[in-house]
This record gives structure tokens, C-alpha cells and sequence, in this order.
């Protein structure tokens, strides 16, 4: 189920080459160890530790792309007042801001655009708390993204087969 669930995140995140790998050793293994459970599972105890097996392997998975942090995120900042200081901070960090006028619900506001790598999300969300920490801010995922500016690298992951071996 672990191989399942990451192979799930990594479609969803548009590592398409990887996905048929892991789909590989997650039936492979599914197969060997269905055979054996379908022989042996003949009481209760069985049908429990067969789905308990089932969510851990789910949760682990979970967790395992949760560490990884692979892909992009879009954090999108609106702010009444304030808010020349967070941009100056933020693009100190090299995170990339982009930065609109707008009308909101009380007045002239700013909103600020940034896309980020997953792994990069919280200090971006704790330069927003520390210098507007009265903004409010949406974090989504996004696919992929062309040109731009990034904190650290290339927002191509490591994980991305399409990259092995090839120079820039």
C-alpha cells in the first residue's frame, strides 16, 4: 500500500515516469502476498490485520511523500497594509513575489504571488507570520510552472527520471 499511495502522489504531482515503476513492485508484491492471505485468511483476526496492513500502509506512504515535500506550491498573500517590508524579505529569500494592486472587501489591498517548492513553503510562511502577520495567505498545489524565479534550484526534482543524465 505504500508503494500505492506514493505511486497515487507522484501521478498527481506529474512524475508520470516514476509511477510505472512503483505500479510494478506494488503488484508484484500485491500478488505474492495476496496468494498467501487468501490461504491463511480464515478467521477475524486475519480480516483485521489485513486491512490494519492496508491504512498503515496508506499512512506511511503518506508520510514518506509528506518528507519528500516533491512539487510546486502557489502561496498567494493579501494584505491591507504593510506589506513593502514582507515583499523586501521575500525577495531577500529569492523567493519570487510577484505583486498586484486589488479592491478587497474593505478596501485597497495587495496580493502578493509566489510559487514555491514544496520544501521551501514553510519559511516562506514564516517570513509572511513574522513581518505581516496579519495577512491572509492560501497555499495550493500547482502541476508546473515555466521561467521564473525560485529559492534554490530548478523546481525539476530529483526524482524525475526525465532528468537523469542530462547537463544543462
Amino acid at each position: 500500500m505504500t508503494l500505492g499511495t506514493l505511486r497515487h502522489v507522484f501521478v498527481s504531482r506529474g512524475f508520470k515516469n516514476i509511477a510505472p515503476v512503483l505500479g510494478f513492485f506494488e503488484v508484484l508484491i500485491w500478488i505474492m502476498v495476496a496468494k498467501e492471505v487468501m490461504m491463511a485468511a480464515n478467521s477475524w483476526p486475519h480480516y483485521l490485520a489485513w486491512a490494519a496492513g492496508f491504512a498503515t500502509g496508506n499512512y506511511i506512504g503518506l508520510r514518506i511523500e509528506e518528507r519528500l515535500a516533491l512539487g510546486l506550491q502557489i502561496v498567494q498573500i493579501i494584505t491591507d497594509s504593510h506589506s513593502d517590508a514582507l515583499i523586501e524579505h521575500l525577495r531577500a529569500a529569492n523567493h519570487g513575489a510577484t505583486v498586484t494592486d486589488a479592491q478587497g472587501a474593505n478596501g485597497a489591498v495587495k496580493v502578493i504571488f509566489s510559487i514555491v517548492q514544496r520544501k521551501h513553503v514553510k519559511q516562506l510562511v514564516q517570513l509572511v507570520e513574522r513581518y505581516n502577520p496579519d495577512a491572509f495567505y492560501t497555499i495550493e498545489d500547482i502541476r508546473s510552472t515555466k521561467n521564473g524565479i525560485f529559492s534554490a534550484r530548478h523546481p525539476q526534482s530529483r526524482l524525475d527520471l526525465r532528468t537523469v543524465g542530462k547537463t544543462k
